[in-house]
């Protein structure tokens, strides 16, 4: 019995978590790949989660357990049907409608009640078996649950996402899942046959209906920590790249900390980890808001942020251990931490973008967790954490610390919100429009978190001078040069930015961009001079670039821009082979693609050289050097064409040299890709 129990809610828990990448994956090339549709996936998955608890709250409170198992295999039932997973077109975006209740709309319909019977498996399951075993304890199969939950996430991006397309990962899960539904009616059957087998005899001892007051601490502990996930999950994939490896890796250590927690083997210890807490959240809160101090490098903020949000979950669930009730509450109990989650997923995907204009929610978030935390020390006097100093003093020390650091962050935000010209919040991140520097190297910047979108020098002799990474040496401007006669040019560019772009444009040229986040359109054309000051016939298209294009008659471009960041990384819908085939479709004969792959992370070469080599056209890799006095970066570019001919007179000659792939990976298309081939 116990071994049955042990593989259904392991088996649930791994599909459970097995399914929040997969889906993921297959909803990004409609949105955008931003990371705020990872945030909106895990608040839809965090509202389920609470439904599913609800239901099995009050169906084994409300219901006999013959009644319980009828409703539960017909609703079994009614899941497997709907298999195997599929995306319902209707739901694709064709406007410029806030993405959020869309892809909430999305996910219900497309693995809605799988999710849902699978969300509330854990508490039912654990339920059943308390009643199949009267004093049995369930909470080491609550465990269970989130080791199989931290597999099922781990093996997504380790072992199905390199191997398996989207479709084979959607029939493979679906096929696990009739197996767990199987075993689910079976223990379902299996309950009803022991409960009616079983003579009657006193009733099982029943635990005292927790207060008011724990219900609370339960909530607090339970949604601070999600908000914690959340947050560091946005910061890493919109400013380091939006990859799983980032979606898993935050998740992965939220579901460890569980699993140790109510293992029951002792591995929370006040002592041990209170000093941690403490150091994890000072650390976070003074590179969160002081980022210029972190190295650039890719793997210590993932580290840092990573070991802080270890620590901070290790201390809030382990308090929530220390909490937890007698078995006779368990749904009670369950029901409380799934509130707590939905709370705080509600709280980071839905209010914050609406009440704030930059990210606050991580350093609240850690602020907050430390008066919950010691709140809940607070009233247990005696306890490991006055074994150096007595109770009056950690309180003293508590509220110092807690008050001069919420003031000191208040202050520094303010002091960072003056310096900005403009700071907006929306669904895409946070935008800001910044004045740096001083005479005629003074000059306007726009960043999106931590990342630069682009400037304009305010100097009136240079503000036509295309800057950062689109100056003249750049691959983007030896295309639109080499390309440049007396006729007129034709160019699309994907990703407006600033609109350094346009510094390039002509009387009787066409530029046409297209930009997804509508605040960098309005900022662009009100805080920068690029697009005012652009003499040729000119268009905005607001909407995911790739949606935009699918729906274009061919535009005939002369040549057609690629640079769409997300973070630091072009999102992976447009690096397909698809997609590529999307933009050769809008190129003239003789046309240039320009793809801008500068990373500090991922070798993008490799992907786009096979893209091009599929579809029988030349790439070539056009590198260009820092230029201080000019504004312009170091920048890797590939320009690719028809064939060889262009590239063998002109800018392209000396600039363009053939791309060497130094390693062999597999094409990415729209139904697999992997970034860890690519890694630097």
């Amino acid at each position: 019995m116990i071994f049955l129990y042990a593989c259904t809610i392991f088996l649930s828990a791994f599909l459970l978590f097995q399914i929040q990448p997969i889906i993921g994956k297959m909803i990004l090339p409609w949105f955008g790949g931003s990371a705020a549709v990872w945030s909106t996936c895990m608040l839809f998955f965090q509202v389920l989660l609470l439904l599913g608890y609800l239901y099995a709250h009050l169906t084994t409170r409300r219901l006999r357990p013959r009644r319980q198992a009828l409703l539960h295999i017909a609703l079994l039932a009614a899941s497997v049907a709907l298999l195997p997973i599929t995306l319902d077109e209707a739901y694709k975006p064709a406007g410029n409608a806030e993405p959020t209740l869309t892809i909430i709309g999305l996910m219900a319909a497309s693995i809605g009640l799988p999710y849902f019977l699978l969300s509330a498996s854990g508490p039912l399951l654990q339920a059943w078996f308390a009643r199949e075993k009267p004093g049995s304890i369930p909470y080491r199969l609550f465990a269970l649950s989130n080791f199989g939950s931290m597999l099922g996430l781990l093996s997504y991006p380790l072992l199905f996402e390199p191997s398996l397309t989207l479709p084979h990962m959607s029939v493979s899960w679906s096929a696990a899942y009739a197996v767990f539904a199987l075993l689910c009616a079976a223990l379902a059957l299996r309950g009803v046959c022991a409960h009616a087998a079983r003579a009657p005899a006193a009733a099982a001892p029943v635990g005292a209906a927790p207060s008011g007051r724990r219900r609370l601490a339960w909530l607090a502990l339970a949604a601070l920590p999600t908000i914690l996930l959340m947050s560091v999950t946005s910061h890493l994939t919109q400013n380091v790249a939006p990859i799983p490896l980032l979606w898993v890796a935050p998740l992965s250590i939220y579901l460890t900390s569980f699993i140790l927690c109510f293992e029951g083997g002792g591995w929370y210890r006040r002592n041990w980890y209170l000093p941690m807490f403490m150091l994890s959240i000072a650390g976070m809160v003074v590179f969160f808001i002081a980022p210029a101090l972190m190295p650039k490098t890719a793997w210590l903020p993932i580290l840092l942020y990573c070991g802080g949000l270890f620590c901070c979950c290790m201390v809030c669930h382990g308090e929530l251990a220390r909490l937890k009730p007698h078995a006779s509450q368990l749904t009670t109990f369950y029901l409380m931490l799934a509130s707590g989650g939905a709370l705080g997923g509600i709280f980071v995907a839905i209010v914050a973008p609406r009440l704030f204009n930059d990210d606050y929610e991580l350093v609240l978030a850690a602020i907050a967790s430390v008066v919950a935390v010691f709140t809940v020390v607070y009233r247990e006097p005696g306890g490991a954490a006055y074994r150096f100093v007595s109770r009056e003093a950690w309180l003293k020390i508590t509220v110092f610390s807690v008050t001069l650091t919420s003031l000191l962050v208040a202050a520094i935000f303010l002091f960072a919100a003056q310096q900005n010209i403009v700071q907006r919040r929306d669904f895409y991140g946070t935008v800001k429009v910044k004045d740096v520097g001083l005479g005629e190297q003074r000059y306007r910047q726009l960043s999106h978190g931590v990342i630069l979108h682009g400037f304009q020098y305010l100097d009136a002799a240079k503000r036509r001078w295309p800057t950062s990474y689109y100056g003249a040496d750049s691959g983007a401007g030896v295309a639109l040069l080499a390309g440049r006669g007396a006729a007129p040019q034709k160019v699309g560019v994907v990703g407006l930015g600033a609109g350094t772009m346009a510094a390039y444009c002509r009387h009787g040229d066409a530029y046409r961009f297209y930009e997804i986040n509508p605040l960098v359109i309005g900022l662009a054309a009100s805080a920068f001079s690029y697009l005012p000051d652009c003499p040729a016939q000119m268009a905005v298209v607001q909407g995911d670039a790739r949606l935009s294009l699918e729906r274009e008659p061919a535009q005939h471009f002369d040549v057609l821009v690629l640079d769409a960041f997300s973070g630091d990384s072009i999102p992976v819908h447009l690096l397909t082979r698809e997609a590529f085939g999307l933009y050769f479709r809008h190129l003239k004969p003789g046309g240039m693609l320009a793809v801008h792959i500068s990373n500090q992370h991922l070798n993008l070469a490799p992907v786009v050289k096979l893209a091009a080599d599929y579809y029988a056209k030349e790439a070539r890799l056009v590198q260009s050097k820092q230029d201080q006095r000019r504004g312009v970066g170091m920048a890797e570019w590939i320009v690719i064409s028809d064939g060889a001919a262009i590239f063998q007179s002109g800018e392209l000659k000396s600039a363009a040299r053939t791309i060497h792939a130094g390693q062999h990976i597999r094409p990415w298309t729209d139904d697999y890709s992997s970034i860890y081939a690519i890694l630097k």
